[in-house]
C-alpha cells in the first residue's frame, strides 16, 4: 500500500528501511557474537553489523523498487506479482556473495504446519510466496475499495462491487485449500510408519565458550561427554550424536583421547558422530588446512567417515574481503582461517546412510537436499550455538532446520552444544526438544526413509521460475511509458 503511489527513489527507499528495521530486529545477536568472541569494541561490532544488515536490507529494497515499476506500468494489479518478485530477491539473497539465507519470509510457518506442508513441493520458498501472495492481496483489494468507495454515489450490493475483493477470495480460497491438504498430509503422516526405526541420542553438553579454550578443562569436558553417552546408551540410544566441535581436541590428532571414543562405541556396539576440527598437512610441506568436521565412528570402533563442512560462516570461520573490513583487525585475527570442503559426504550408519549439516549449514536448502539426492536417509546436524548466548538466534536456527524435514521428507536429529537439540519427523512435527544452556541428554526415535518429496525430486523450480517471470515482468514494463 506504501508503494502505490511512491517514486521509484521513495519506493527503493521505503524497501530499504523495511529490511533495516527486519534485519536489526532479527539479526542483533551478531553484535554480541563479535563483541564476545572476535575481541571487537562495542562500536565496531555495531558498524561491522550494520553494514552486514544494510546489505541484506538491499534485498527488500530492490523488492519494493521492482514492484513500484510495474504498477506503473499496469496499474494495481501489477501487486499480485509481488509474491513473485519477493521470492526472485530471497533467492538471490541466499546466493549471492555465498548467500545469507537467514530468516527467509516462509520460516514464519515453520509451526504452522497445515501451511508448512508446502515446503513438501516447493520448499521454504514456496511458504514464503504464499505468505507475500496474501499480503499483496489483501494490499491489493485495499486500495482497489478505496478507489471503488470515492467512485460509487452510493453503496449498493452487487457482484460489482466484490470486484476489488476477487484477488483476495482467490488468494484466500488457494490458502485454504493448501490448508486443508497440508493438514490431512500432517495428520496421517505416513512416513512415520515406513523405513526402520532407531533410537538416537543427542548429547547437549552445554559447554561455555569460554570454558572450551582452557586447556585445563578439556579432559573434564571429554569425560562429561563420555559419561552422557554412557547415559544416552543406557537408555536405549542406538546412535549417538555429539554436537559440533564437541570434542575439546582434534580427533585425528589425540591418539589416546580418540582410542576411548572407539572403544565406547566398540564396546556399546552403537556408532557415534561428533563433530571435532581437523587439520590436513600438506605432504608436499605446504601449508596445513583446516576443516570443521564430522566424524563418524562404527559400532567396531573403526572410522567410518568424514564431512568436511562445505559452506563455511563469514566472520566466524573466515573473513570475506578483509581489506574492506580493515577497521574490523582484531576480528580478522581472531576467527579461524578454515577451508571449505567439496564433497558432501555420507557417513555409514549400519547398512544406512545419513547426512550431516554442520551450524548454519542447514538454512541452506538445496545444500541439504544435495544430501538425500545422493542417498541420506535421515538428517543430522550438529552445531555449537553458545556463540549466540540466551537471544532468540538459537530458537530461530532450530525452526529453520525443522522446515529441511518438511521440504526433504526426512527425520531430522539437532544436536547442539547448548541447545536446542530436538527430534523432527517429516511432517515438521517436534518429537522432542530440549531447552537452551541445560546439559541434557535425549533419547527418542527416528526413521531411515527412503521415499521422496516433490522438492527433493526437483529443487527450487519454483524460486529460478520466479526470477524467470520477475525478469520477464520488468522486461515488458520497460516498454510501457
Amino acid at each position: 500500500m506504501a508503494l502505490g503511489g511512491a517514486t521509484l527513489r521513495r519506493a527503493f527507499n521505503l524497501g530499504l528501511l523495511t529490511g533495516v528495521v527486519y534485519f536489526a530486529g532479527t539479526l542483533y545477536w551478531i553484535t554480541r557474537v563479535m563483541v564476545m568472541y572476535g575481541d571487537l569494541s562495542t562500536w565496531v561490532a555495531v558498524l561491522v553489523n550494520a553494514a552486514l544488515v544494510a546489505y541484506l536490507a538491499l534485498f527488500p529494497a530492490i523488492f519494493a523498487l521492482v514492484v513500484r515499476r510495474l504498477v506503473i506500468a499496469h496499474g494495481p494489479q501489477a501487486l499480485m506479482a509481488a509474491p513473485i518478485v519477493w521470492v526472485a530477491t530471497e533467492l538471490g539473497r541466499t546466493h549471492i556473495f555465498t548467500g545469507f539465507p537467514w530468516v527467509l519470509l516462509g520460516y514464519s510457518q515453520a509451526t504452522v504446519l497445515p501451511i508448512a506442508q508446502f515446503a513438501s513441493l516447493f520448499g521454504v520458498y514456496g511458504v514464503s510466496m504464499l505468505v507475500a501472495a496474501m499480503s499483496a492481496a489483501l494490499a491489493m483489494s485495499t486500495i482497489q475499495n478505496a478507489k471503488s468507495a470515492k467512485a460509487a454515489k452510493r453503496f449498493e450490493f452487487s457482484l460489482r462491487a466484490l470486484r476489488p475483493l476477487r484477488s483476495l477470495i482467490a488468494v484466500f480460497a488457494i490458502i485454504v485449500a493448501i490448508a486443508v491438504w497440508g493438514a490431512r498430509r500432517a495428520a496421517v503422516a505416513e512416513w512415520t510408519r515406513s523405513g526402520e526405526s532407531i533410537r538416537v541420542g543427542l548429547i547437549q553438553g552445554n559447554v561455555d565458550q569460554d570454558e572450551k579454550i582452557q586447556s585445563a578443562r578439556a579432559p573434564a569436558i571429554f569425560q562429561e561427554y563420555l559419561t552422557m553417552t554412557r547415559q544416552a546408551i543406557r537408555e536405549g540410544a542406538e546412535f549417538v550424536i555429539w554436537p559440533e566441535s564437541s570434542t575439546p581436541f582434534r580427533f585425528e590428532d589425540d591418539v589416546f583421547a580418540a582410542a576411548q571414543v572407539k572403544a565406547l562405541a566398540r564396546q556399546a556396539r552403537i556408532p557415534l558422530l561428533l563433530g571435532s576440527d581437523q587439520f590436513v598437512r600438506s605432504p608436499t610441506g605446504g601449508p596445513t588446512t583446516f576443516y570443521n568436521s564430522a566424524f563418524l565412528v562404527k559400532a567396531d570402533g573403526s572410522t567410518g567417515g568424514v564431512y568436511r563442512k562445505m559452506h563455511l560462516v563469514p566472520f566466524g570461520e573466515y573473513v570475506p574481503l578483509k581489506k574492506l573490513f580493515f577497521f574490523a583487525a582484531p576480528l580478522v585475527q581472531a576467527v579461524s582461517d578454515f577451508s571449505a570442503g567439496e564433497d558432501a559426504a555420507l557417513l555409514p550408519v549400519g547398512n544406512h546412510l545419513v547426512s550431516t549439516a554442520i551450524c548454519y549449514e542447514v538454512v541452506y536448502p538445496d545444500l541439504v537436499r544435495r544430501f538425500v539426492t545422493g542417498g541420506s536417509e535421515m538428517l543430522t546436524t550438529i552445531t555449537n550455538d553458545a556463540w549466540f548466548g540466551p537471544t532468540s538466534a538459537p530458537y530461530q536456527h532450530f525452526e529453520q532446520a525443522s522446515m529441511r524435514a518438511i521440504e526433504e521428507g526426512r527425520y531430522l536429529v539437532r544436536s547442539a552444544n547448548t541447545g536446542v537439540s530436538g527430534i523432527v519427523d517429516p511432517y515438521g512435527r517436534v518429537l522432542a526438544r530440549t531447552a537452551i544452556y541445560q546439559p541434557a541428554v535425549l533419547v527418542g526415535e527416528a526413521r531411515f526413509l527412503k521415499t521422496s518429496t516433490f522438492y527433493a525430486r526437483h529443487g527450487d523450480i519454483l524460486a529460478y521460475a520466479s526470477v524467470l517471470a520477475a525478469a520477464a515482468l520488468l522486461a515488458v514494463a520497460r516498454r510501457v511509458k
